[in-house]
């Protein structure tokens, strides 16, 4: 009955997991009885919660190894997946002058082409009806209020977005819903790292609570849509 039980569990798949919204949204699956993996540069804070249901992966998206070892995973435990969030992020806070080439790559590394490499790997494993959630910004939509010192992130949320609406076409046949949830400034350790004193209007675990019930039902309204979270303009 146990295995029975575990097989039916929906499988979740979350990034961005050691801190902030990642690890909320990791905690709520798991003690919602969901089967979770957790992928992070860094175990440590959800391995130390011993929550029963969540597998982690020391997994950084932009290294081919480390999907590779994410795609092993899942063909061997899970052989399907239910939802996909897309929730690491990597922010530089610098003035344009000063962005070097280098700077732009790494921020489009993990925002995008981590994103994309991902999904990749996933996407022989994701049933009809699954979900494919990627956590972009407001700094992404056009005509929104920008953060000066953010082009090079703000331009790969954008990127991100795009790159949501056209798999959302390219696999609709397959009933794979890809939604973006566009957020407004959330008090994360990122955010205070790249703003120091800032104070959001919203924290981490209330972020996660809106993600987590979008991501159980968004894909029965939406596809291939940006909702915008936010109840500032940044």
């Amino acid at each position: 009955m146990a295995l029975i039980k575990q097989l039916h569990m929906k499988k979740v798949i979350i990034t961005g997991t050691s801190r902030g919204i990642g690890f909320e949204l990791a905690k709520q699956f798991a003690e919602n009885n969901f089967q979770v993996l957790a992928l992070s540069r860094n175990q440590k804070p959800l391995e130390e919660l011993q929550l029963k249901n969540i597998t982690t992966l020391a997994v950084d998206v932009c290294k081919q190894e480390d999907l590779e070892k994410v795609k092993t995973y899942i063909a061997s435990e899970w052989n399907e997946v239910d939802i996909l969030i897309h929730n690491a992020g990597f922010l530089i806070n610098k003035p344009f002058e000063n962005l070097t080439k280098d700077d732009f790559f790494r921020v489009f590394d993990v925002n995008v082409f981590g994103v994309a490499a991902l999904t990749q790997v996933c996407i022989p494993f994701l049933k009809h009806g699954s979900h494919v959630v990627t956590i972009s910004s407001m700094g992404g939509i056009q005509g929104s209020l920008k953060f000066p010192g953010l082009a090079a992130y703000s331009s790969a949320k954008g990127a991100v977005i795009t790159l949501s609406e056209l798999l959302a076409e390219e696999y609709k046949e397959q009933e794979i819903a890809f939604n973006v949830l566009a957020l407004g400034a959330v008090q994360t350790e990122m955010l205070e790292e790249a703003f120091p004193g800032y104070q959001a209007p919203i924290n981490a675990i209330d972020m996660a609570n809106y993600i987590y019930n979008f991501s159980l039902s968004g894909n029965q309204f939406y596809n291939g849509k940006i909702l915008q979270v936010a109840m500032t303009n940044p």
